[in-house]
């Protein structure tokens, strides 16, 4: 129902489409492992690690929107939240705006962090209940000094307020007083406050009905043509990264299996695990639902605490061959800006201009 109200207000809002980007990388995550130690005992002895995040490299361009896809549990917000730093990475490299933020000391970070938000799944939790939506909004702001005065304050929370559809007057209310899609629209007025240049979104509409999430997603949309924000936009729903997103990235079990811009996933899927997705997701079109052909996948998704050799999604592929359980497959073009981890997908030397 909703997805027909996004489709109007797309085309209100980019008339020549979404593909207008800047060639400049303002992130870049090379090799970026997140792991978790398993202790045993009173000496809290390490005996094994969770690999949340397992090898992952990708870049995002300045303007863009790239949607993080996959099933619950395969590292999707563990590896949004390491790029933040909220979480720190075990190993690996991120490149905010051409530089490494991994190695820099607190103070330097939490003067970086004021081009760097988030925006939190849940907008019940996400929130202090003691706290005004005016202190709320306004907390950057005080954190970072943005502001000189108190009616300069005001002035750029009235502002905020308006920039995300709620009214000033609004302020001094407490988190309760709001419904859920006016709590996420505070929690987005909050990751705007310091003019930030990437945004982090952990799947912002998740926890909202569906009449609400179609909102949420048109006022992500005019924000980010209106100040030029670069989203790495985390979601589970297909149909909703589809329509916000200008490239793709498929995450399993902590590996990226498949990149490419929106279209070309939805087109022509390449790797095992997006056809399997995307045959997984409804169609409001009951012939074409009627008459498609459905994957399901065997088995549940392994442990990260014991990931399979090879290839990680081998155990549950309906293409595997003995060689999938032996190698693990790199990330490869397969043709422009399509990158694929599988050695069952053939090769090619077209690509070179995906950013890499």
């Amino acid at each position: 129902m909703w997805e027909s109200i996004i489709c109007r207000r797309v085309s209100s809002i980019l008339p020549e489409g979404v593909g207008r980007l800047s060639s400049e990388k303002i992130l870049e995550v090379n090799d970026l492992k997140v792991y978790f130690p398993v202790t045993r005992g009173v000496m809290r002895r390490k005996v094994a690690d969770v690999k949340a995040v397992d090898g992952v490299s990708f870049n995002v361009d300045s303007g863009e929107t790239l949607g993080l896809v996959g099933e619950s549990g395969c590292g999707k917000t563990t590896l949004g939240r390491s790029i933040l730093r909220l979480i720190e990475p075990t190993a690996g490299e991120v490149r905010f705006e051409g530089q490494s933020i991994l190695g820099l000391p607190h103070g330097k970070m939490r003067k970086l962090r004021r081009k760097m938000s988030l925006i939190f799944q849940d907008p019940y939790g996400s929130l202090n209940p003691r706290q005004t939506a005016e202190s709320i909004v306004g907390e950057p702001l005080i954190i970072h000094g943005i502001t000189n005065s108190k009616s300069e304050y005001l002035e750029r929370l009235e502002n905020l307020f308006r920039r995300v559809g709620l009214d000033p007057s609004m302020m001094n209310r407490v988190p309760h007083e709001f419904s859920g899609g006016q709590r996420q629209r505070i929690g987005i007025a909050r990751a705007l406050a310091c003019d930030p240049s990437l945004i982090v979104c952990d799947e912002p509409i998740s926890a909202l009905d569906v009449s609400i999430q179609a909102q949420i997603i048109n006022l992500l949309m005019e924000l980010r043509q209106d100040s030029q924000l670069t989203y790495l936009f985390i979601a589970h729903d297909l149909s909703v990264v589809r329509h916000i997103s200008n490239r793709i990235a498929v995450m399993y079990l902590g590996h990226i299996v498949e990149i490419t811009d929106s279209d070309t996933l939805y087109r022509n899927p390449l790797h095992p695990y997006t056809r399997a997705l995307l045959s997984a997701a409804p169609i409001p079109d009951p012939v074409v639902e009627e008459t498609r052909e459905r994957i399901f996948l065997q088995g549940d998704v392994p442990s990260p605490l014991n990931p399979p050799s090879g290839c990680p999604f081998h155990p549950r592929c309906f293409e595997a061959t003995p060689e999938c359980s032996r190698n693990l497959p790199e990330l490869r073009y397969v043709g422009d800006r399509h990158e694929v981890a599988c050695i069952r997908v053939g090769s090619s030397e077209q690509g070179t201009g995906s950013g890499e």
